[in-house]
């Protein structure tokens, strides 16, 4: 399993961006998202950035990954707070929003009068 590390950009050169996040500093490629800038925030999946996104999208994955090390580590009442459903029991509106999307439901065919 593969997980994503939200990272702001600190420095960037050509096709790569000193990033910084989760305690760590590091170097990444950033040849698989659009130009970035100081300040911006990727996706980080091993060392390459996957994905621009906002500060409200890093805060969110920072929290549940901070959940995660929470309950792994054994700490009591980790569990108490966790109000996220896993992707297998969302609903297709709940899954577009998780990725970014938005939800439009389908117009429904009015019933012959």
């Amino acid at each position: 399993m593969c997980i994503g590390l939200p990272m702001q950009v600190i420095a960037t050169r050509e096709g790569f961006a000193t990033v910084r996040g989760r305690g760590e500093q590091r170097e990444v490629q950033t040849t698989l998202v659009n130009a970035v800038h100081p300040g911006d925030w990727v996706l980080v999946f091993i060392d390459s950035a996957r994905e621009i996104i906002d500060a409200a999208r890093a805060a969110e994955v920072n929290a549940t990954l901070d959940l995660i090390a929470a309950a792994m580590s054994g700490q009591a009442g980790a569990h108490d707070d966790a109000s996220f459903t896993l992707p297998s029991a969302m609903s297709a509106e709940q899954l577009l929003a998780l990725s970014g999307g938005s939800f439009h439901q389908p117009d429904t065919p009015k019933e012959p009068a």
